[in-house]
């Protein structure tokens, strides 16, 4: 006989009491840091209690693959982006694969076919431009501008042809692209658009969350990003007519819609007649697409929900920590070339990129700043083209990368994360200081 809901209850609260107690005692910092002993990280996960309490509740539940906490997940974000829909995914590598395929749906009045071009920076992030391939079309690579670290949208239109069928960008960094020129030649030449937003959740564009321009977005939210779920993204989905595509996608290439626990959603699930099948095939098992499984778990999302609550004042943290490190770095603008962003955007920073100039070399200021135990990283993959994986793949390039060669010849970026304490940031700029001074 299962015991009282009464007892139960009684003893989940007991349970998430203790989750409490056990994250003040075992999660919680309490030393201080000390400059060049205690690293200072380019990104990190940043949470309290709630996170693992929303956690262990919904271990108690044991719904281990996607539902109730992943349904909730999904309906705050497609309100937080004013979207048509929003399909939880495991990673923000998998959000654009699935993007990228449901350009290619036999659903859609013109799909992508294989050949087919699709602009993209050069100065990119491997799991960006790998769905493209995937998929068998062309990526032509656009040169990136120094600065911005996106796509020059002044060279799209020169890298335009016959062949070209969509646009995918990332916001690089979180900062946003120049959505003006982008999707006005996105919607003049007919073109799809997909936005990357996996390191721009909470940036803006002219007061618009990025993210609410493309056909498609993504979204990551792996521990270095925004929030984070461990491993986790998300497709934003803009349009109606990939309502269907893109949640099939994600589970296995079903055509069914029903979701998780629930059947017969169309009322009809033992009456269609699709393909070749006979009539009366179980809808849940046809498949319209080739698809994949790319779910995250519930428990995953129950984390997610709890980050969810705080983006607003992870995103202000970002920015300040970025202001902070700008203003710090001004004087010695001499050396550096310090981000920009276009006049319409308000960018959710991921992280503070810098560009040494000549005759400064990279090598010497990271090396310097490593030693002191601050964290630094590339710009991603840099010149995509000079990566061993990506040397010899299919490809056509519009016009000169020169500036994409620079970035990843002269660029690095550090961390702004909400993570960062006031007493790191003043280390980080005092360290600036000394090799500045040292060098000169």
């Amino acid at each position: 006989m299962a015991p009282p809901a009464s007892r139960v209850q009684e003893l989940r609260r007991s349970i998430l009491d203790q989750v409490r107690d056990f994250y003040h005692e075992a999660h919680e910092k309490k030393e201080p840091f000390v400059p060049g002993k205690n690293r200072v990280p380019y990104s990190g996960r940043v949470y309290d209690a709630q996170e693992l309490v929303r956690l262990i509740n919904a271990a108690l539940d044991f719904w281990l693959t996607l539902g109730p906490e992943g349904s909730v997940f999904e309906k705050r974000m497609t309100r937080l982006f004013g979207a048509r829909d929003f399909a939880l995914v495991n990673s923000g590598s998998s959000a654009n694969l699935v993007a990228v395929s449901a350009f290619t749906s036999p659903l859609l009045e013109r799909p992508l076919r294989p050949g087919e071009e699709v602009i993209t920076p050069a100065v990119t992030f491997p799991t960006t431009l790998a769905p493209i391939l995937q998929n068998g079309l062309i990526p032509v690579f656009v040169d990136a501008e120094v600065g911005t670290y996106n796509i020059d949208a002044r060279l799209i239109e020169e890298a335009l042809s016959p062949k070209t069928r969509a646009i995918v960008v990332p916001h690089t960094l979180g900062n946003p692209c120049n959505l003006n020129v982008i999707t006005r030649l996105a919607e003049r030449h007919g073109l799809y658009l997909l936005e990357d937003c996996c390191d721009a959740l909470g940036s803006t564009y002219g007061g618009r969350l990025v993210g609410t321009f493309g056909d498609l977005a993504t979204l990551s939210f792996f521990p270095a990003h925004h929030m984070t779920m461990g491993e986790g993204g998300g497709v934003i989905v803009n349009h109606s007519r990939y309502l269907k595509i893109v949640k099939s996608l994600r589970d296995w290439g079903r055509d069914c819609w029903c979701e998780p626990g629930k059947s017969n959603t169309c009322g009809k699930r033992f009456d269609w007649q699709l393909g070749e099948l006979p009539k009366g095939y179980d809808h849940k098992y046809i498949y319209s697409h080739i698809g994949y499984n790319v779910k995250p778990t519930d428990l995953q999302a129950a984390i997610g929900l709890a980050q969810l609550d705080k983006l607003p004042i992870f995103a202000q943290k970002r920015k300040e920590n970025f202001n902070k490190i700008y203003g710090g770095l001004k004087p010695w603008e001499e050396f550096l070339i310090l981000p920009r962003h276009e006049p319409e955007a308000d960018p959710s920073w991921f992280g503070f990129p810098i560009t040494v100039r000549a005759p400064l070399k990279r090598s010497h200021l990271v090396d310097f700043l490593e030693a002191r135990l601050i964290e630094t990283r590339m710009v991603f993959g840099g010149n995509i083209l000079k990566q061993p994986a990506y040397r010899d793949a299919p490809h056509r390039t519009s016009g000169s990368l020169s500036q994409s060669d620079r970035i990843m010849k002269d660029t690095f970026f550090i961390g702004v994360y909400p993570g960062l304490t006031a007493p790191m940031l003043e280390y980080v700029l005092e360290s600036f200081e000394a090799f500045f001074e040292k060098k000169i």
